[in-house]
């Protein structure tokens, strides 16, 4: 869907309200703004809220914070040892 729109004297543009339905634009939403072969392209980014909850998978559930602390010492300290034995 191609449209035209006025750059501003600030080098503003606004897109149209078909461009944001379509993508999901509304107020506040961040977008990616990059020049690929002499043209601009928009898209939209996730919000960093929207990652709320991906790394729970990964969490230490049932440990306290010493139990985890030691777990990453020990992690930290195999790795130097593995790095420094090759």
């Amino acid at each position: 869907m191609a449209t035209f729109v006025t750059v501003t004297s600030q080098g503003q543009i606004s897109i149209p309200m078909a461009l944001r339905n379509l993508l999901g634009l509304d107020v506040l939403k961040k977008v990616l703004v990059d020049v690929q072969d002499n043209k601009i392209i928009i898209e939209p980014v996730g919000d960093i809220l929207s990652l709320a909850g991906v790394l729970s998978h990964k969490a230490k559930k049932d440990k306290t914070s010493q139990q985890i602390l030691l777990s990453e010492e020990t992690a930290l300290s195999q790795a130097f040892t593995e790095k420094h034995q090759r």
